[in-house]
């Protein structure tokens, strides 16, 4: 439901009326929706409209003198005074017939003509009733006033001096933009072979890579996301844990795109053909995954494009081209492009890219750093795509500062990264979600990704299970979209060095098959904690929105409280779904408090007192304004409870 407000107003003391109009994408008008004023005397109306399916859509408010209510309103006074009661009515009977002659009864859809006709007699016979002198007056104003004759002007009002605004722009994502799971793997590691005993490492294929989706699904994720897949160059390439000299063996990083197999529309030769592609987007659907593609705009030094369209990227005083640099990492083996000299050119072949492999059924990107790139090209670029296919969806990953976040945000992109990853106390947390789920959630939709290939936080090194775990509560019940890389399941959290985020041999510059089968035969894996998480997620509409973030009281620091919730459909709108969490941030040993809850919070009515369950362990318990909480890390380290009566 999308909220729209407007301020209502006219000269003298006559009723007025309001509505918004929505118009779809080609151009088709929906009913009007009425409006009511929102606080008595301030002018001010809403109403909550709800577009039916993703695109380009617009909507105008309508507003109007209402002589009816007015009408209406003044003969509730006089009538029963005596005072002009004839004049009164018979004013009444011909506003009705105005009304009646006004509705339009030439109408295609028999549903549609049937409620005219309906609306039209009702008006009439009323308005009859109203000059029947043979009825006394209180019974004839009685009739003008019934329930039933008011919910056929709200339907069909008599509208004098029309007005109307502006058509304002509304563009409508389908629901993945802002609910969704993420499960990020390299392809080449699915069934890679590194071992000496075999000779060479061999890597793996999109076809044994298919082979990891069903337990993707199993867990509850929704999106499959692929590091690049394109060929890789050789000139610079990074060895292991990203040293300067590859030997044949190493397979380079996959952001180092483009060789003489080809570019950014090619798959790296390695992992098969395009028809292995389209088997294994075809098998991601049958489990009911998406697959999410990375676009990086960079180049290897062998990319087709730096021979075909130098200018497209920066050349150093020396003659050499500028390799990617953010001090003090250095990645010599990727050229930035540069967009200053060719945009129109580079934003074809940008265009062709993403289209290309829109063709093969990729219908969400992650933008490898976009804050480098003009916000302009993005506009366009994004803009472009939304009017022919307004269900593919971008998601930034743009680690920088928030003026450009927002931004990248307001131009199209549908998620954004965050700084989740850097948040670990309350405090931190507290004032990070209520900026993200404040202010900032007008232009930017959040995903908590708990780790990348990229980010091992210091929370999660040489951390134990725990840790992981109440990262993961954390960010599957705060941000209505959250991601894993792989191997978060298995604990990975060896660090490069001491106080890195780089992981020792991360896959960025080598394999790394996992034994799945024996993590999950010794149970040495959390994939039953990220299943139940994403099946609480699904089964808690709460849990799907963002703004519906509310923090409570705990008098421990290292607790964490907070509840999402929301009125469920049907029911009058009277039932909430409330889901309210504790969280021990402490991995290392219980904590103990009272919780103090937020009397304003909605969904919970802490004076009357609750039932709440836990979707962890079943146990249920009955709370109140200020609750005992002990969380045990080595026994459960949050409690997720399902709020009742």
């Amino acid at each position: 439901m999308i909220p729209v407000r407007a301020t209502v107003f006219m000269e003298g003391h006559g009723m007025l009326g309001a509505g918004v109009v929505l118009r779809e994408p080609g151009g088709a008008r929906q009913p009007i929706v009425m409006m009511h004023e929102l606080a008595e005397g301030t002018d001010r109306y809403g109403a909550d409209v709800a577009p039916a399916a993703p695109g380009l859509w617009n909507f105008e408010v309508e507003a109007w003198s209402d002589p009816i209510a007015h009408w209406r309103h003044d003969a509730a006074i006089k009538v029963p005074l005596g005072q002009d009661v004839e004049l009164m009515l018979t004013e009444g009977a011909l506003l009705l017939r105005r009304a009646a002659a006004a509705i339009k009864t030439g109408r295609d859809d028999p549903a549609q003509l049937s409620a005219a006709m309906a609306a039209r007699k009702t008006l009439e016979v009323t308005a009859g009733l109203l000059t029947d002198t043979e009825i006394p007056a209180p019974d004839r104003l009685a009739a003008a006033l019934h329930p039933d004759l008011t919910a056929v002007l709200q339907d069909f009002p008599l509208r004098d001096l029309l007005t109307r605004s502006a058509r304002m722009p509304l563009i409508v994502h389908r629901q993945r933009a802002l609910f969704s799971a993420w499960y990020e793997l390299f392809p080449r590691s699915e069934g890679a072979v590194v071992d000496p005993a075999a000779g060479p490492p061999r890597s793996g294929t999109l076809r044994s890579a298919a082979g990891r989706l069903e337990a993707v699904a199993e867990m509850g994720f929704d999106v499959v996301y692929l590091a690049p897949v394109h060929p890789i160059g050789r000139t610079a390439r990074k060895g292991a844990n990203n040293t300067l000299v590859a030997s044949d063996a190493d397979p380079g990083s996959p952001w180092a795109i483009g060789s003489p197999a080809g570019g950014h529309d090619a798959l790296h030769p390695d992992l098969g053909t395009l028809a292995d592609f389209d088997a294994f987007v075809a098998r991601a659907g049958e489990l009911g995954l998406e697959v999410a593609m990375d676009l990086a705009l960079q180049a290897s030094p062998d990319h087709p494009w730096v021979t075909e369209h130098p200018e497209w990227f920066t050349t150093r005083a020396d003659g050499t081209i500028a390799y990617a640099e953010n001090p003090p990492k250095k990645y010599q083996d990727i050229y930035p492009m540069n967009f200053d000299n060719d945009p129109d050119g580079i934003y074809a072949a940008v265009l062709d890219v993403v289209r290309h492999w829109m063709n093969h059924g990729v219908r969400i990107f992650r933008v490898d750093n976009p804050h480098t790139k003009p916000v302009r090209f993005w506009e366009r670029l994004l803009g472009e795509i939304a009017k022919t296919d307004p269900d593919v969806l971008f998601l930034a990953e743009a680690f920088t500062r928030p003026a450009m976040m927002h931004t990248l945000g307001a131009v199209g992109f549908h998620q954004s990264y965050t700084y989740f990853t850097w948040r670990n106390t309350a405090a931190e947390l507290t004032a990070y979600l209520q900026q993200l789920a404040g202010e900032s959630a007008a232009c930017m939709r959040p995903n908590f990704f708990v780790n990348t290939p990229d980010i091992l936080s210091g929370y999660l090194r040489h951390a134990g299970p725990v840790a992981f775990a109440v990262r993961a509560v954390l960010a599957a019940m705060l941000s209505p979209s959250w991601g894993v890389y792989s191997g978060y399941e298995l604990g990975e959290n060896i660090p490069l060095r001491p106080g890195s985020e780089e992981y020792l041999n991360s896959e960025k510059y080598a394999y790394r098959p996992r034994d799945w089968n024996r993590a999950a035969h010794y149970g040495l894996t959390l994939a039953p904690l990220l299943t139940r998480l994403n099946a609480i997620r699904r089964a808690h509409p709460a849990l799907q929105q963002l703004r519906n973030l509310r923090f409570h009281y705990p008098d421990q620091p290292d607790l964490l409280c907070f509840s999402k919730s929301l009125r469920r459909p049907g029911a009058g709108g009277s039932v909430r779904d409330t889901v309210l969490v504790v969280v021990n941030l402490d991995p290392n040993q219980p904590r103990e408090a009272t919780v103090w809850l937020d009397a304003a919070a909605p969904g919970i009515d802490a004076s009357a007192g609750f039932g709440v369950t836990d979707e962890l362990t079943g146990e249920s318990y009955r709370w109140g304004a200020a609750n005992y909480v002990r969380l045990d890390p080595a026994v459960a380290p949050a409690h997720i409870f399902t709020v009742t009566a």
